[in-house]
């Protein structure tokens, strides 16, 4: 299933874009026990392995680290600073004397620009090590006897990585394809980034709500034009399920504190239950209202509705209704960060109507 060549391939073929593009990287070596990066550290790149071995690792808690996997020679790590510029998500420690090779963020950018099979290099190698890891996590699970909370967890991360990763391999595809022009690169390029940074941002959410934390940092959007961001990044992933969405209100065009890639799990939450719920197509109907104090979002699909009894659980970890690979976890994630911006969100069953899910959001005002 996982293929052990991805990675040294990734490694190989950089190393020879490198050197034809004649450029020079970094050689850095680290004596054993050194940290070559510590988790909440800048994203500035990424490592290989020329020799030695190095455990990645994060907290689980305040004062407490869980190694979460050891790279050897040929392999690389802090690949996710490619994509995203945000903090070390896990720390790095030589385990032995080691010698890495280091390029930054913007030399493999450029190299990727240029070289199509470097991109689909790193996606083959990234696809096998998020299974990687879904995998060892769910053997840790195991081992330590909680096996009600994995099988429920383990499947929520799989459905819930299963359309990203399926975008990422497609646009891989077409950008590595001989007779891809140079816009279709650009526009497979853009869809990369935006799914990887979804993959990043839904597993700090499982992570988040598995450490109970409520802290996030909120910025001054634009709401109207973070919908309209929203509504690009989803429709050609709800039109390959023959799902539309329409806008039946204005939406507000003002200026409030709001965390968006948090709050862009929501949408994608609600967007992905309502095509899920329709096999066979339909329409997502969005509207909004505002009040001096709040917007409300109410999100509807023509689908067939809520069945009694369901609507008070469907907001409890773990519970589920009407779909095989589902866990009840999104709804619950969704509930947290609608709270975490000072809002709520609920669901109403409505007679000749589809599911209904409305949430607000403070204005901070």
């Amino acid at each position: 299933m996982n293929d052990p060549t991805a990675r040294a391939s990734f490694v190989s073929l950089l190393k020879s874009e490198l050197q034809q593009q004649r450029v020079t990287p970094l050689i850095l070596e680290y004596k054993s026990g050194d940290v070559i990066f510590a988790e909440g550290g800048p994203g500035d790149g990424l490592y290989a392995i020329l020799d030695g071995l190095v455990r990645i690792s994060a907290f689980v808690s305040q004062s407490s680290s869980h190694p979460l996997c050891e790279f050897a020679s040929g392999d690389f790590f802090g690949e996710m600073s490619i994509i995203n510029q945000v903090p070390r998500s896990a720390s790095a420690i030589a385990l032995r004397d080691s010698q890495l090779l280091f390029v930054s963020r913007e030399q493999v950018m450029d190299l990727m620009e240029r070289s199509p099979p470097l991109v689909f290099a790193l996606l083959h190698a990234f696809s096998n090590r998020m299974r990687e890891t879904n995998s060892n996590f769910v053997q840790t699970m195991l081992e330590s006897e909680r096996l009600s909370l994995l099988g429920s967890f383990a499947r929520s991360i799989v459905h819930d990585l299963k359309n990203p990763l399926s975008i990422i391999l497609l646009a891989g595809d077409a950008a590595a394809s001989e007779r891809a022009s140079a816009s279709l690169r650009e526009q497979a390029k853009k869809r990369m980034h935006q799914q990887v940074e979804r993959l990043t941002h839904m597993l700090n959410e499982l992570l988040r709500v598995s450490e109970g934390s409520t802290q996030h940092s909120v910025e001054p959007v634009n709401f109207a034009a973070y919908i309209a961001e929203i509504l690009d990044e989803t429709r050609e992933e709800l039109a390959s399920k023959n799902v539309r969405v329409e806008v039946q209100t204005a939406v507000p065009d003002l200026v409030f504190p709001l965390n968006s890639r948090r709050l862009n799990h929501v949408f994608f939450n609600l967007f992905g239950n309502a095509a899920d719920i329709m096999p066979d197509g339909g329409v997502i109907t969005i509207r909004f209202q505002q009040t001096e104090r709040e917007i409300m979002t109410e999100v509807e699909d023509s689908g067939p509705g809520f069945p009694p009894g369901i609507v008070e659980k469907l907001f409890t970890p773990f519970f589920t209704h009407g779909k095989a690979s589902g866990t009840g976890l999104g709804l619950s994630i969704c509930k947290n960060i609608t709270e975490d911006h000072g809002g709520r969100i609920w669901a109403k069953a409505e007679a000749g109507r589809g599911a209904i899910f409305c949430f607000t959001l403070s204005l901070g005002n």
